[in-house]
């Protein structure tokens, strides 16, 4: 039994090897040759689960310990017999900490004292979405949630959604937290385009803090109004001029707390067991997946100094991947 692992995954190494063979490999070296005779495969965004990678593998079994899930071909996977798990809502706090963090920033840097009077548009309203909306609500925020996927699944909760030229009529600030699609009823690529923003009536603020094609950054870059972004298009090749538009502006590291990873490792192990039937021991983690329960602005704002991040990635946007690969793993609000 061959497992491969993305080296940069923490909290996993050592507890694999008991019931595989397992090899640590950069995304970079995770090929088409290196993964022939593995049977299972540990990875991150970085890398794409494909028939090019993946045929004429022996791979029965493909965990990501993220959130998303766009970067596998999971018609392929399903097509050849490939189970595919991944970690939802592991870094669910973590992004919500960004978001909060960087609308503190953009408020200090704009001269705004307080939430009253702000309207928040969320758009994406799952692990993470559900969260800001709770958060904001209680700094004071009036809150505006947008997702026609929950609202169709979820009738109950009709009077919680409103339609998307809604929150581009009523809100100062949008945040997207969506997954990214290109087909079906409700597709996200390039949902924040130049026709969207050519829409928004109030919208001072755009945060995307989900996948970098959800917003068309050449439309971000000729709008008037102010962006903080953790993905790009075209990563880690991101554009310079965005980059310096942005009042923060991080490398994909939104979601990068101690806890996420932990929770996603962990995520990753009970499948890794429930799939091979192994007895991997899997971490408790102390911190909830919901997050605080109660917080302040000040509070989120001190426990994450966005701007270091930014004026890192703003000083050498040519490291974006070694910023990310190796980044520090903050702690989460408590």
């Amino acid at each position: 039994m061959r497992v491969i692992v993305d080296c940069h995954i923490p909290h996993i190494q050592g507890l694999i090897e008991p019931f595989a063979q397992v090899e640590y490999l950069e995304p970079g070296d995770i090929t088409r040759d290196a993964v022939r005779d593995a049977d299972a495969l540990i990875i991150r965004t970085r890398t794409r689960c494909n028939a090019a990678l993946l045929d004429g593998s022996r791979v029965r079994f493909i965990g990501s310990a993220t959130i998303g899930t766009d970067h596998i071909d999971l018609n392929y996977c399903a097509s050849h017999g490939i189970t595919v798990r991944n970690a939802p809502g592991c870094n669910a706090p973590a992004v919500a900490q960004w978001v909060m963090a960087a609308i503190a920033t953009w408020m200090r840097t704009r001269g705004i004292t307080s939430p009253d009077g702000l309207t928040l548009g969320i758009v994406g309203v799952g692990h993470i979405g559900s969260i800001v909306a709770r958060w904001a609500r209680q700094l004071g925020f009036a809150t505006f949630l947008n997702d026609p996927p929950r609202e169709n699944r979820d009738g109950s909760f009709d009077d919680i959604f409103s339609p998307l030229d809604e929150l581009q009529r009523r809100c100062d600030i949008i945040t997207f937290h969506t997954p990214i699609t290109r087909d079906g009823q409700w597709p996200t690529w390039h949902l924040c385009d130049q026709t969207f923003l050519d829409g928004l009536t109030r919208c001072r603020l755009v945060l995307n803090a989900a996948r970098g094609p959800i917003a068309d950054n050449s439309a971000l870059l000729n709008w008037h109004g102010d962006v903080a972004l953790d993905c790009w298009e075209n990563e880690p090749n991101i554009s310079r001029e965005l980059l310096e538009k942005a009042i923060v502006a991080t490398p994909h590291i939104a979601g990068y707390s101690a806890e996420g990873k932990q929770r996603g490792t962990a995520m990753m192990l009970a499948a890794l067991n429930d799939f091979f039937g192994w007895d991997i021991p899997v971490p408790t983690i102390a911190a909830p997946a919901t997050g605080a329960t109660q917080v302040t602005l000040d509070g989120i704002a001190s426990s994450y100094d966005i701007l270091a991040d930014t004026a890192r990635l703003k000083a050498s946007p040519g490291d974006f991947e070694s910023q990310r690969n190796h980044y520090h793993h903050r702690p989460e609000y408590q």
